[in-house]
C-alpha cells in the first residue's frame, strides 16, 4: 500500500476511500484500486452489471459553508477538480485502459471511463460527489 505524506495526498487518499464507499452504495463492485503502469494510474476499476468501469477521482478540499444543503449544489464555481484533466493525462489513461483490457484479456467487454469529483468539507466533515460518465479518452 502507497504512504502517503503530502496534504494533497492524503486528500487525495481520502477523496478514493469516499469514492469507494459511494460506488459500493451505488451497486458497483470495486475489482482493483490503484492500478499502476509505467505510463499512468486508473484509480478504481469497478463492475456493475455486464459494463467495466475505470475511475479517475479527483478530490478537492473545500472550505466549511462551501455546500448548500437545501439543494445540493455547490455555491463556488471556481473550484473544479475536473480542470487537472488535461489532454496528456488522458491519453496516459487511455494506455492504461487498454493495457488493463488486454492483460486480462477483456477484449469483448463493455467499459467507460468516468470522473468522480470529490469535494471535502475536512473541519465539517461532510463531502459530496458528482459523477461526470463516459468520458471519451
Amino acid at each position: 500500500m502507497k504512504k502517503f505524506t503530502s496534504n494533497s495526498q492524503k486528500i487525495g487518499e481520502l477523496g478514493e476511500e469516499i469514492a469507494c464507499k459511494y460506488l459500493t452504495r451505488h451497486g458497483f463492485n470495486i475489482f482493483e484500486r490503484n492500478y499502476t503502469r509505467k505510463w499512468g494510474e486508473i484509480d478504481i476499476i469497478a463492475k456493475k452489471e455486464e459494463s467495466l468501469f475505470f475511475i479517475e477521482v479527483k478530490a478537492r478540499q473545500v472550505e466549511t459553508g462551501f455546500f448548500e444543503e437545501n439543494i445540493g449544489f455547490f455555491k463556488n464555481n471556481e473550484v473544479r477538480p475536473e480542470d487537472n484533466m488535461h489532454p496528456w493525462k488522458m491519453k496516459r489513461l487511455r494506455r492504461v485502459v487498454e493495457t488493463y483490457l488486454i492483460s486480462k484479456r477483456l477484449g469483448n467487454i463493455n467499459w467507460q471511463f468516468d470522473l468522480l469529483l470529490v469535494y471535502l468539507d475536512i473541519n465539517s466533515r461532510k463531502a459530496r460527489v458528482r459523477v461526470v460518465n463516459n468520458i471519451i479518452l
